[in-house]
């Protein structure tokens, strides 16, 4: 059992070459934060099994979009956590972006209720009448079904200016909302429902749609650019993301 054990108290970096440097920062600040942690690639992840991933979606990383995406598609991997960071060229950590999980559409409807439930986000919809908000230019009816099936009432916001709008008339529970929306990203929607006393817990899952070619993933790595501090995140702040281990 410990030998099966052992490799899931890890963290992974991925995103990154070996060997290129760039890890080294990350690194550090993950060690010091009583993490042991190694530079992996993908396709060790499913025998692998670590604790969770530490992802590179900057323009200067190994695809980090296209990993995520694997990632989550598959049902070997989709359940270890993901922590996407912006890596500068150099390496220095530049953004953080802990939203609560993703989903990969079109939607799993048995592994959205499980996972949710998971988390433990579905017994308070027993009890007391909550909203839910769904946040793309499309609705994503199937999702929406799924959610209300649940017990939630789901409420839908088509850009991101309109969900803010709406989360500060209501609070909703949890926010689900696709990676990319007309006006902003989910990561910067997240960070915006933050400033506001009524949604800054909120859990937001992101919505990955399949099949997004190379130069939409380059193009994602580029709107969350603004988002990155200028200058670095020091190692406390980096870890103020993660829960400390001694």
């Amino acid at each position: 059992m410990a030998e099966n054990s052992e490799p899931r108290r890890q963290l992974w970096i991925l995103g990154t070459k070996p060997g290129s440097g760039r890890e080294e920062v990350i690194k550090s600040y993950l060690e010091a934060g009583g993490y042991t942690c190694n530079v992996e690639q993908y396709d060790n992840l499913a025998g692998g099994r670590p604790l969770g991933v530490v992802l590179d979606i900057s323009p200067f990383s190994e695809d980090g979009w296209g990993v995520l995406l694997k990632i989550k598609s598959s049902p070997a991997t989709r359940d270890i956590p993901v922590l996407p960071v912006y890596l500068s060229e150099l390496g220095k950590v530049g953004g953080v972006f802990p939203v609560a999980g993703f989903f990969t559409l079109p939607v799993d409807e048995n592994y959205l209720q499980n996972r949710l439930a998971v988390y433990g986000l579905t017994e308070e919809a027993e009890t007391w009448d909550l909203q839910s908000m769904v946040v793309s230019r499309n609705g994503e009816d199937k999702l929406a079904r799924a959610v209300e099936s649940l017990g939630f009432e789901v409420v839908k916001g088509y850009t991101g200016k309109e969900a803010l709008a709406l989360s500060s008339i209501h609070p909703v529970y949890m926010v689900f909302c696709s990676q990319m929306l007309p006006d902003m990203s989910a990561f910067e929607l997240q960070e915006r429902l933050r400033l506001c006393p009524y949604s800054s817990n909120t859990p937001l899952f992101v919505l990955l749609k399949d099949g997004v070619k190379e130069g939409e993933r380059l193009a994602m790595s580029r709107e969350i650019a603004h988002l990155v501090r200028k200058k670095q995140l020091s190692c406390e702040e980096f870890l103020g993301y993660l829960r400390r281990r001694e």
